[in-house]
């Protein structure tokens, strides 16, 4: 898969067959626009595009209040988009200058002169440009004038992405990592970087990971214990739990905290990026009235998560 950042990088995409949007989770709905996608462009020997933008829209467009809490890293899908056989992605700056963009400055300048764009696959309710002039019917004119041939996404399956994407939401948010799974094709996952904390699981027998998130707009589950899957690069995939939560049992931290510890595993990995694959919830963040409480709680999560991963093919 290419990945081109921006337009002026572009280079020659043969017969380029494109769609717009953020995409963000790439979930069941987006795929089976890509596979449209895919397969239009093998009608007439050319490439599918996804032209996308970063950082989103509402970023720049509401600094202040944009209020969101994202599937996936630009990093994360990325790397969905090619696992999947999108041809190229176009990762276009979005900046105020950008927003200011007429419909028909797009069409004209980017779709038209650079890409030589010959279908562009859209939904019905897909707006774009100034004023969100850029509509389906305006593009049904444009093709008109420019020789490409516009394919409409049924409301159908627009709908379907939409609900794919709020169910994908609110199922995270109450902790529900199975449908968010479910919907997502794949496992959700959090990417960041190990870092020192307080150590406190060392000294009772569970030694965590501390995990710092890449990006600070992705969204997190419901605080509580999950069974994870976790990568580690150079050594491997390991099973593990995980815990997201204030730790309300050490008083002196309340800030939230994503811990994971890893199941057979003792190595040193400070500084390190992980990857976590959140497959189930096991429960609540809970309380206790004393460490060693605490300790007996998490050998039953261990063991629990052990009877987990032996009635499963992670």
């Amino acid at each position: 898969m290419r990945i081109f950042k921006g337009y002026e990088q572009i280079t020659s995409i043969p017969n380029a067959v494109l769609t717009i949007g953020t995409f963000d989770g790439v979930h069941i709905g987006h795929q089976k626009i890509l596979q449209q996608l895919n397969q239009e462009a093998l009608k007439i020997g050319g490439e599918s595009v996804l032209f996308t933008f970063y950082p989103h829209p509402r970023m720049v467009l509401f600094p202040d209040n944009h209020g969101l809490k994202l599937i996936q890293t630009q990093e994360e899908k990325l790397d969905k988009l090619k696992r999947i056989g999108l041809q190229n992605v176009i990762v276009q700056p979005f900046t105020s200058d950008f927003s200011n963009l007429t419909a028909t400055e797009f069409v004209r300048d980017f779709l038209v002169q650079k890409l030589k764009v010959k279908k562009l696959v859209i939904g019905h309710d897909h707006q774009f440009g100034k004023n969100r002039e850029g509509t389906l019917e305006f593009l049904k004119s444009m093709s008109k004038i420019y020789d490409f041939e516009v394919i409409e996404i049924p409301a159908q399956e627009i709908d379907e992405v939409n609900i794919s994407s709020t169910r994908i939401r609110k199922a995270i948010e109450i902790g529900n990592i199975e449908i968010a799974n479910t919907y997502l094709g794949e496992k959700f996952e959090l990417n960041g970087t190990v870092v020192k904390a307080n150590q406190l699981g060392r000294t009772i027998g569970f030694p965590t990971a501390n995990l710092l998130l890449d990006n600070d707009i992705k969204i997190i589950p419901k605080n509580g214990v999950y069974i994870v899957e976790v990568i580690i690069p150079n050594y491997g995939t390991f099973r593990g739990m995980m815990n997201i939560g204030i730790r309300p049992t050490i008083k002196d931290n309340l800030s939230l905290a994503i811990e994971v510890h890893i199941l057979d595993f003792n190595e040193n990995i400070y500084g390190s990026p992980i990857k976590v694959k959140l497959i189930s919830r096991l429960r609540d963040e809970i309380k206790f009235n004393s460490i060693d409480k605490l300790k007996k709680q998490l050998q039953d999560d261990e063991k629990n998560s052990r009877a987990f991963f032996n009635t499963i093919t992670v």
